[in-house]
C-alpha cells in the first residue's frame, strides 16, 4: 500500500510514519508537511507545502495513492473559535475534498480526540472537531475512520511536539503508565495508532469512529 500522512512532525504523525516505514505491508510513504520530518529513508518521500488551505496546486502529486493518515492538529488552548476551525476543519477539509475526487476508493483516517461530539454541541474543541468528522464521513471514501485516542505515550523514542505534553511526559511518565494498568483500555501509544491505522486500511473495522478500545483491539490483530 501506497499511503500519505499529515502532521509527520508532530508526536502522532511521527508515531504513525515510523510504523508504516516499518511495515512490510507499505511500500511507499509521503510526507506532506511545511518542513522535513528529518528521516533518510528508502520508502519515504516528502513534499512541503506552506499552504494548507489548499491543495489543488499539488494535486498530482497526490494521486494513485491507497491511504492518508490526516495527523495534523493543534492544541485548542488560548486560540479563538475562527482560528481553531481554520486550522482543524478548514485545513482538514481541504485536503480531503482534493483527495476523494483523486481517489474516492482510498481510506481517509483522521485523527481528532476523546471528547468530541458528533452533535457538534459543547465545547469549543469538541463542536469544531465533531464537524470535521462528521464532513468526513460525508465525502464518499470507500473508508473513512475517525480515531479518538485519548490518553497517548509517545514510543519508539518519538518526542511531543507539545511543549506543555513534554513537560507532562517528563514528569509524569509514572502516571500514564499508572493509568494503563489501572485502565488498560483508555490509554494508547503512538506505534499502537499507527499499527491500527493500517489494519483499518488494509482490512476495514465495523465502526467508523474508533475510541481507544478499539484502536487497541485493531493493533493487535
Amino acid at each position: 500500500m501506497k499511503v500519505i500522512i499529515t502532521g509527520a512532525t508532530g508526536m502522532v504523525g511521527k508515531g504513525v510514519l515510523l510504523e508504516c516505514l516499518d511495515s512490510y505491508e507499505i511500500t511507499e510513504v509521503l510526507s506532506v508537511s511545511r518542513r522535513s520530518v528529518g528521516i533518510d529513508h528508502s520508502k519515504l518521500k516528502e513534499l512541503l507545502h506552506q499552504d494548507f488551505s489548499e491543495f489543488l496546486s499539488i494535486k498530482g502529486q497526490l494521486a494513485d495513492y491507497d491511504a492518508c493518515y490526516a495527523c495534523m492538529g493543534v492544541s485548542s488552548a488560548g486560540m479563538k473559535e475562527e482560528e481553531y476551525t481554520k486550522l482543524t476543519y478548514d485545513y482538514t477539509m481541504a485536503l480531503a475534498k482534493v483527495l476523494v475526487g483523486l481517489n474516492p476508493s482510498m481510506t481517509f483516517i483522521y485523527v481528532s480526540g476523546q471528547g468530541t461530539k458528533s452533535n457538534e454541541k459543547g465545547s469549543m474543541w469538541a463542536r469544531v472537531k465533531g464537524k470535521t468528522e462528521n464532513d468526513i464521513l460525508k465525502l464518499g471514501f470507500q473508508q473513512a475512520f475517525m480515531f479518538r485516542p485519548g490518553m497517548i505515550i509517545p514510543a519508539k523514542g518519538v518526542s511531543p511536539s507539545s511543549k506543555l505534553y513534554r513537560v507532562v511526559i517528563k514528569n509524569m511518565t509514572w502516571l500514564l503508565k499508572l493509568m494503563k494498568r489501572l485502565a488498560p483500555n483508555s490509554v494508547v501509544d503512538t506505534a499502537q495508532i499507527g499499527l491500527s491505522m493500517i489494519k483499518a486500511t488494509k482490512s476495514g473495522y465495523d465502526k467508523k469512529i474508533m475510541d481507544p478500545i478499539d484502536i487497541l483491539q485493531l493493533a493487535k490483530k
